[in-house]
């Protein structure tokens, strides 16, 4: 056994004053539930404004995704649990001040109703992968199949079809609050002059429709599908930039330990991998070649959904490292 003698409240490992407990699991937990927010969201959104086939890939094909790497998300989180046999403590209570707390309630409503949604458009995610991905032919054949065994799944499957408003607007509701979340969760730690930010919520909802509307147009088939998004996605865009400005400038006119955060990108370890690989390459760059997109040049849609994809996970890597280095000094 060993013992530790701490004669004071600071210098305590892996906790103050530098945090150092958050690996890849958090940050990539972040984003794909980023990534699902903004799935859901344009789905629900575009279906309830009577879009359905306007847009048929963001409403019925598309959202199969967010189940997916909801699930991801939710393994990531459970590897960096101390112990992950009793995660299920999460649900048997709620503290209304812990945003880790909502975060659990949040993704438990979320994980049932996206996976009802995609369910009842299967014909249609069946009709898009059919001669591409033969694989998930098989997985839908196989649920089809367990319809006609099983009543209770192809009572669902009804349900799911016949109630198919009701859900996307509590949906859509759900993928704002998640998005939000994603920041939340890191603003809550007051600690951390990084994080400490009401900034962060919007910006990190922002980010997470971006990459959704980047995974859309990557799978969209028509070109005006494509335009469309691509016209969501430099909204997005312009938002995440100007969100990132007053971030900084937020940062420059407050605290000094704000101030020395703000220098870890200003100059400090964190500037060029922030500046150049995330603003520059994931979103100035693919904002240029879907401007070029807009004026007729030929670029393939999926390089620059393949950037802003990036450049979401990496700038949910960098903001969780560097977020755990910054502190207050008493």
């Amino acid at each position: 056994m060993k013992e530790e003698l701490f004669v004071s409240g600071r210098n305590i490992p892996f906790i103050d004053p530098v945090l150092h407990i958050w690996h890849w699991q958090i940050p990539l937990y972040l984003f794909v539930g980023g990534l699902a927010a903004g799935l859901i969201f344009f789905s629900t959104y575009f279906y309830l404004t009577g879009k359905e086939k306007e847009y048929p890939i963001a409403v019925q094909v598309a959202p199969f995704l967010a189940p997916i790497v909801i699930v991801l998300g939710l393994i990531a989180l459970l590897l960096d649990l101390r112990h992950p046999a009793f995660f299920w403590q999460l649900y048997t209570t709620i503290r209304f001040d812990s945003p880790m707390s909502w975060g659990a309630w949040t993704l438990g409503a979320v994980m049932p109703l996206s996976v009802l949604w995609p369910l009842s458009y299967l014909t249609e995610i069946r009709a898009y992968f059919d001669g591409k991905n033969r694989y998930i032919i098989n997985l839908i054949d196989w649920i089809f199949k367990m319809m006609k065994q099983y009543w209770i799944i192809e009572w669902v499957y009804k349900l799911s079809i016949e109630y198919r408003k009701p859900i996307a607007i509590v949906n859509m509701v759900l993928s704002i609050i998640l998005g939000v979340y994603t920041g939340i969760l890191l603003s809550a730690f007051n600690a951390r002059p990084l994080w400490n930010t009401s900034l962060l919520g919007p910006l990190f909802l922002v980010s997470g429709l971006s990459t959704g509307a980047a995974a859309i147009m990557w799978m969209a088939k028509s070109h005006h599908e494509k335009i469309a998004f691509s016209k969501i996605d430099l909204i997005l865009i312009g938002v995440e930039l100007f969100f990132i400005v007053h971030l900084f400038m937020g940062f420059l006119a407050s605290t000094a330990v704000q101030q020395e955060a703000a220098g870890l990108f200003l100059g400090g370890e964190f500037t060029a991998v922030f500046w150049g690989f995330f603003v520059v390459g994931g979103l100035v760059f693919p904002a240029i070649l879907e401007i070029l997109e807009l004026y007729g040049f030929k670029i393939p849609i999926s390089i620059p959904a393949f950037f802003i994809l990036f450049g979401g996970a990496l700038f949910r890597f960098i903001m969780v490292d560097a977020g755990q280095i910054t502190r207050y000094l008493y």
